[in-house]
């Protein structure tokens, strides 16, 4: 058992991240995942798939620029939904398997790049990080974006160190689902045309393997084209290309949202970095993220410097491919959110989420094996232990969960049961929330509400408005809510508090 034990330790330790990764990620899914407006939106989008077959040529609508994403995220989600009956936990628990398929390929493509200890490390930090938690428990598009992102830049790693060229078309693959996941996916793509570029430069001398290097290249851009491209013409043309025009707005239009100077991103790049490790690896502890921050980085820097001194030119850049490799798809990272003029959140950083771990990894993993720092485990074990602490301490499995799902499923319920089985009209005041999650329950239900049509308001005004409200204290009469203005002259027939919100049923005002 001992000798058993012994061959197969790092099996064993991978195989307990693992099942540590899904415990966090799986625990009482349905209480804690996300359910809110952005949720209700894809969900109803592949309802209308599944139940009305009316396919779409078009994603979710992005935050900032009003371009819409390619539709590839409601395809990955339809069998899913379609195997869980409509039900919104079906996505939720696919994007948490992804995050727990994210965890192994950390440590399986990361060993090829840091080393197996590295690598290790790695996915155990990835595996308890409160914020890759957080979205890796919810249906969400840009949360399969780490996913995809590791297999686009393992892609070209293997085409470029490996010269397996049948990963080029798996590239295709995967580049369009990294940025029609979120546009910030495009970011990636300098990262992989540089080592497309070292590879042909390289292949110059090799020119037997060229014309399968260009027909792998033409594959990748066909799978790119097909399933990124098309389908966004497709749906311009048939809009008077609303997705075309907002492209051009917001780049030329871009003095609030994107610069292109890129040496302004320069400047930038030390809190953008501290910012990074501070959520992803410190639990999100601004007094310790910055000193963690600095700790990992001079150590890293004196490795690299060591390395280089002792091993020359040559000899570094083949003995630290794979380091360099993260730092160059770290730093073009950098320079892309650098640009970015508007507020960043925890997700940008999904392109490039594996990295910081990998790196911290590979620096503790250097330091254990530093053969004239004798404490060199104990220092590795406080370090590792310290940044454990970190995350648990911030674990959202420490906090109650928000029930959001259970709560929009009941007020749907209660609103049905209003409505007395009439027509009605539905709003919600929410901070930042939108109705779609319960339109979602309301339609899949067969109550589905009216929407009111600017255009066509004496058929799509009903005698009765629902309101529901999130942001309290709560005065829904005059409220410039569209749905609450377009509905005319009100008054509050009944109110209700239910659930933590509000619910008023408004009716036009006697005359």
């Amino acid at each position: 058992m001992i000798k058993f034990l012994s061959r197969n330790k790092t099996k064993i330790i991978l195989l307990l991240i693992i099942l540590l990764a899904a415990f966090l990620r799986l625990w009482r899914l349905p209480e804690y995942m996300t359910f809110l407006g952005d949720e209700g939106r894809d969900a109803l989008a592949v309802k209308q798939m599944i139940v009305d077959h009316k396919f779409r040529l078009i994603g979710p609508v992005t935050s900032i620029g009003n371009m819409y994403l390619g539709p590839l995220y409601y395809y990955l989600m339809l069998p899913a939904m379609f195997i869980f009956r409509l039900s919104p936990v079906g996505p939720a628990l696919m994007i948490a398997l992804l995050g727990v398929a994210t965890v192994y390929l950390v440590y399986l493509l990361g060993k090829e790049w840091v080393g197996e200890k590295g690598a290790i490390v790695g996915a155990f930090l990835y595996a308890i990080s409160p914020v890759v938690i957080i979205y890796s428990r919810s249906s969400w598009n840009p949360n399969i974006m780490p996913f995809f992102a590791l297999v686009s830049l393992f892609a070209i790693w293997r085409v470029w160190q490996k010269r397996q060229f049948f990963w080029l078309p798996i590239l295709g693959i995967s580049l369009s689902f990294c940025i029609q996941s979120h546009y910030l996916g495009l970011l990636i793509f300098p990262t992989v045309f540089l080592f497309w570029l070292l590879t042909f430069i390289d292949l110059l001398r090799e020119k037997g393997r060229l014309k399968s290097f260009f027909l792998q290249t033409f594959l990748l851009l066909l799978f790119f084209i097909i399933l990124t491209v098309i389908p966004l013409i497709w749906f311009d043309l048939r809009h008077g290309f609303i997705n075309r025009n907002a492209f051009q707005e917001f780049f030329t239009v871009r003095q609030a949202t994107v610069s292109l100077k890129l040496y302004k991103a320069i400047p930038k790049f030390k809190d953008l970095a501290v910012q990074i490790l501070t959520r992803l690896i410190a639990g999100k502890d601004n007094f310790w993220g910055p000193i963690i921050s600095g700790i990992t980085f001079f150590i890293l820097l004196v490795f690299l410097v060591l390395d280089f001194l002792k091993k020359k030119t040559k000899g570094f850049f083949k003995d630290n491919r794979g380091i360099l490799f993260l730092l160059v798809w770290f730093l073009i990272g950098l320079f892309g959110l650098g640009n970015y003029k508007q507020h960043i959140y925890d997700h940008y950083f999904g392109f490039f989420f594996p990295v910081p771990f990998l790196l911290v990894g590979w620096v503790l993993s250097r330091i254990a094996d530093f053969k004239k720092m004798k404490i060199g485990l104990l220092i590795v074990a406080l370090f590792l232990g310290f940044l454990t602490f970190l995350s648990v301490k911030d674990s959202p499995l420490r906090y109650p969960p928000n029930n959001q799902l259970g709560r929009t499923q009941a007020v749907a319920r209660f609103i049905i049961e209003k409505a007395d089985n009439k027509p009605f009209n539905l709003a919600l005041i929410a901070e930042r929330n939108y109705d779609d999650a319960y339109a979602f329950f309301l339609e899949i239900w067969g109550y589905k509400p009216i929407r009111i049509e600017p255009l066509n308001t004496e058929e799509t005004i009903t005698d009765q408005l629902f309101v529901i409200c999130e942001q309290l204290p709560c005065q829904p009469v005059n409220h410039p809510k569209a749905e609450i203005a377009m509905f005319g002259w009100v008054e509050i027939e009944e109110k209700w508090d239910f659930n933590g919100v509000e619910v008023y049923k408004l009716v036009h005002t006697q005359k």
